[in-house]
């Protein structure tokens, strides 16, 4: 027992190190021993890393378009279609409808040939993931289900469209406005089928089909898409004709992908460098002060523009809430997926033309545009809002050629002053007339000037 006379003893090891330093001696030895836990986590985690697959064609929107546009403007408000917004709560009215659709594209066959689908579809089920750019979680049951039933509600839905088929209980096909949102959720990127699957289990229940069911097997699936999304095509000037194109030649990864396939020229477009020195396109009313002349062209393809001896030819354009869409959803899987994004640079190239509500005015009159909205104003905000986000690249933009030909049209003198003159001058025949009575007078005011010199 310690009494007050006790003195506490207190013996100092000094070894040449600080006094903390005796702690931190063991603490190599506890890292290298925790090293191995770690190494192992690590070795875990690269174990478990998805391959990757070249066939990758679906995406989540990357987050620089979210925060420039409106989120409803990639996210579906009626259907899910595949796995990446599959149990949103918003989205579940629609759920059993597609289990209704399911039912009845079972029934369009002579017998139940729903293990022959499931079956279909496991035997698949690599390739399907792999076409999803994030992993997917769903387990391989969920994951079938999802495939099978989205997939047989696409056909359905698209079978039924096509032979307008009247069903009095069918809410969709009675609802010509639900048409058009399910059909507006059909083009988000984010909500895609691979379209192989389609086009296998279109093909076993065309093979399969009842012959009283009343759908003719001699049509194509791409049939049915082309018809069920020909407003949206016509609206971003793809080549939808039912009677021209070869359907044995339309391919696409899913439904976007084949609109964009679509929407590209049959030649290909010339690769052209955009550096800083590229002029961007004057304006539609800068061209019209310059003189240059516009017309419709002879084609609705998107890339049909020319300009030639004063002349700028411009495929129609449909401006409306459906265009926008389609546009914006194209041009975000092009930056995701394609080197070449022609979609962007259209984007970009209907940016420069519209600046103001006088320059859709202007396209307007020419019998260029179609204007859908509330005026020519909120038409300018649409077209300029479409490119936002997007980013082109330097070394390889279709329309350089066309963005110096307009910049230098626009630089000369000469043709700014004729356009000065015929629109402020010589706009109406009373204006022609008066111009040239004005000529008229100050021709006879210098002759007889100069005869009153000449009689001196």
């Amino acid at each position: 027992m310690s009494t007050e006379n006790d003195t506490e003893v207190i013996v100092i090891v000094n070894d040449g190190a600080a006094p903390n330093d005796t702690e931190n001696a063991s603490a190599p030895n506890d890292t290298e021993n925790a090293s191995i836990p770690l190494e192992t986590s690590i070795r875990e985690k690269l174990q478990k890393l998805p391959p990757l697959s070249p066939s990758c064609f679906i995406y989540r929107v990357p987050e620089r378009f979210w925060l420039r546009n409106n989120p409803k403007i990639y996210t579906p408000e009626v259907v899910s279609i595949g796995p990446l917004h599959h149990g949103r709560e918003t989205l579940q009215d629609m759920e059993e409808h597609k289990y209704r659709y399911l039912q009845q594209f079972l029934d369009r066959t002579e017998e139940n040939f729903l293990e022959c689908y499931i079956q279909k579809i496991r035997d698949q089920e690599a390739d399907l993931r792999s076409y999803y750019a994030e992993n997917i979680k769903f387990c391989s049951d969920d994951f079938v289900t999802i495939m099978l039933v989205d997939a047989a509600f696409i056909i359905e839905l698209f079978l039924n469209y096509y032979f307008n088929i009247d069903d009095s209980t069918d809410r969709i096909m009675s609802a010509p406005f639900l048409i058009n949102d399910i059909s507006s959720d059909l083009l988000l990127l984010e909500n895609q089928l691979p379209f192989f699957i389609l086009e296998d289990l279109f093909g076993l229940e065309e093979v399969n089909r009842n012959s009283n069911s009343g759908v003719n097997g001699e049509v194509s699936f791409i049939q049915l898409f082309c018809k069920f999304f020909e407003q949206e095509l016509g609206a971003v000037g793809a080549d939808c004709n039912l009677e021209t194109v070869n359907f044995s030649e339309v391919e696409g990864a899913h439904f976007l992908d084949i609109i964009r396939n679509l929407c590209m020229p049959r030649q290909p477009l010339v690769r052209c460098t955009r550096n800083e020195g590229t002029p961007i396109a004057p304006s539609i009313t800068e061209l019209h002060q310059a003189g240059v002349k516009f017309e419709v062209g002879s084609t609705r393809h998107l890339f049909g523009i020319r300009f030639n001896n004063g002349i700028l030819q411009i495929p129609k354009i449909e401006i409306s809430a459906c265009m926008a869409d389609t546009l914006r959803n194209i041009a975000v899987f092009e930056q995701c997926h394609y080197l070449n994004s022609r979609i962007t640079d259209y984007l970009d190239l209907m940016n420069c033309f519209v600046n103001t509500a006088k320059d859709v005015e202007l396209l307007a009159e020419y019998g260029i545009v179609t204007n859908y909205l509330a005026d020519n104003s909120e038409a300018c905000s649409l077209i300029n809002n479409l490119g936002k986000g997007f980013r082109w690249d330097p070394k390889d933009f279709c329309f350089t050629p066309l963005y110096e030909d307009l910049h230098r049209h626009c630089k000369k003198p000469w043709n700014k002053w004729k356009a000065n003159l015929r629109q402020n001058y010589l706009n109406t025949p009373w204006a022609v007339v008066s111009v040239v009575a004005a000529v008229f007078l100050i021709i006879l005011t210098l002759t007889q000037t100069v005869c009153a010199l000449i009689s001196l």
